[in-house]
């Protein structure tokens, strides 16, 4: 998977609503109850929402019970102004929602009647067989929930980019052949490589290298902007790229 080496700027494609969906954004506005920070903090929590269910499924809960937890507490940090309960420093959004989360969970006594009052409201699409199939894909690991926690969220960071600069792809008509040429995004292309991709998407093979080259470099910004909604301070990005590979090779 590329490195991002550009410097980030919100000012890339599409920054505007990467403005407003921002961690800087919610933390912001939130004091003043802006309805826009909720929706921006309901968007981010839509993005990130599987690494906190299947940090609630190693924390031992069953598949059922991690279902419910996890809606109820996105119930609560969206419509009950959960964000009081806990620190609100500014800080990673990943570290404050697993801050934020391991509150709730602390509660234990509370979590069956929780459940039952807030289980009926669906804030985040967790679907049931989806959200537990993912999670029984994960390898074995004898890492911690919360080492493994993050590793998930970083993963789901640039796999979210991807399918963002899937998404453009389509929208020009070249959906297919992103679809073909995307493992070149992921890995490094080996000798001869390019001639058979070339002759499965009836381009010349220097044609693909100059596709891939570009996709690269979008993806590259694309995975900037991702980071940076995640952050309060843009100085953190390279910070969470150098940890990012850190945790892969965990």
């Amino acid at each position: 998977m590329p490195l991002p080496e550009d410097n980030p700027t919100p000012e890339t494609a599409g920054g505007a609503q990467f403005a407003a969906t921002s961690w800087t954004n919610v933390l912001a506005a939130q004091q003043g109850g802006s309805p826009e920070a909720a929706a921006a903090l309901e968007k981010l929590c839509r993005t990130y929402w599987f690494p906190l269910y299947a940090y609630t499924r190693r924390k031992g809960y069953d598949p059922h019970k991690a279902q419910d937890l996890t809606q109820e507490f996105f119930y609560r940090l969206l419509k009950e102004n959960y964000l009081g309960a806990v620190d609100r420093r500014r800080g990673k959004f990943r570290s404050f929602l697993l801050a934020a989360l391991n509150h709730f969970l602390s509660n234990q006594r509370d979590h069956d009647r929780a459940a039952k009052r807030g289980g009926r409201y669906t804030f985040i699409s967790l679907d049931d067989t989806d959200a537990e199939n993912r999670f029984k894909l994960e390898p074995t690991s004898d890492l911690s929930p919360e080492k493994i926690f993050e590793r998930n969220w970083f993963l789901t960071l640039f796999d979210h980019a991807l399918t963002r600069l899937r998404e453009e792809q389509a929208a020009a008509g070249r959906a297919e052949l992103f679809d073909q040429l995307k493992q070149f995004l992921i890995e490094d292309a080996e000798s001869g490589d390019y001639d058979d991709a070339g002759a499965r998407v009836n381009m010349r093979p220097n044609a693909v290298a100059v596709t891939v080259h570009r996709w690269r470099e979008r993806y590259k910004k694309l995975v900037h902007e991702e980071i940076l909604r995640t952050v309060a301070d843009p100085a953190e990005i390279e910070e969470e790229l150098r940890r990012f590979f850190i945790t892969l090779e965990q």
